[in-house]
């Protein structure tokens, strides 16, 4: 790996929410486009949109807002802040 810019931006996608409960999904009809909307649940805030990824039966690419994540450490925290059973399915950096 070398410290030198690769690309101009990316966008954090996730295939599907860890839990749907916890997500609306809206039509987004603004800036001249029609777009899926994902909001929280709990603050209705705006979290990103969901895109088709060109693959059958994908449901779409959830592209999510970096300002809406929130990142926690892969070991100890991911147990603690209730995530653990999560754990194996994030690689190590």
């Amino acid at each position: 790996m070398c410290s030198l810019g690769l690309v101009l931006f990316g966008w954090p996608s996730f295939t599907e929410p860890i839990v749907s409960a916890n997500i609306n999904e809206l039509w987004d009809t603004s800036q001249g486009m029609i777009r899926n909307e994902v909001r929280s649940t709990h603050g209705d805030s705006h979290l990103g949109h969901i895109f088709p990824d060109g693959l059958a039966n994908r449901g779409g690419l959830h592209c999510i807002n970096f300002a809406s994540l929130r990142f926690i450490l892969r070991d100890d925290d991911m147990e603690s802040e209730g995530y653990g059973k999560y754990r194996d399915q994030v690689e190590e950096v």
